[in-house]
């Protein structure tokens, strides 16, 4: 699988003590299952892809003549009734 490199982690110990069960249950090593479930969780996290806003745009023609130069202030006058 390639190189191995020593490392330390911190693990609860409820945790660590049903993983060792598992393992020897299974009659493997603690590594062998700590390698198992990193590449399942990688494996997972890399397959989801990114959301992916769905389009909801309507028809129509942009903005109307009388607002594109007045910008914000003049649609917000023409929403609320205020005048310019």
């Amino acid at each position: 699988m390639g190189t191995h490199m020593k490392t330390t982690i911190d693990i609860a110990d409820p945790l660590l003590a049903q993983a060792r069960a598992i393992a020897a249950r299974e009659g493997t090593t603690l590594r062998a299952l700590v390698e198992a479930g990193l590449r399942d969780v990688i494996a997972s996290r890399s397959a989801r892809s990114s959301y992916t806003l769905p389009d909801r745009s309507v028809g129509g023609s942009g903005i109307s003549p009388e607002y594109e130069d007045g910008g914000w202030p003049a649609i917000r006058s023409a929403i609320y009734g205020d005048t310019p």
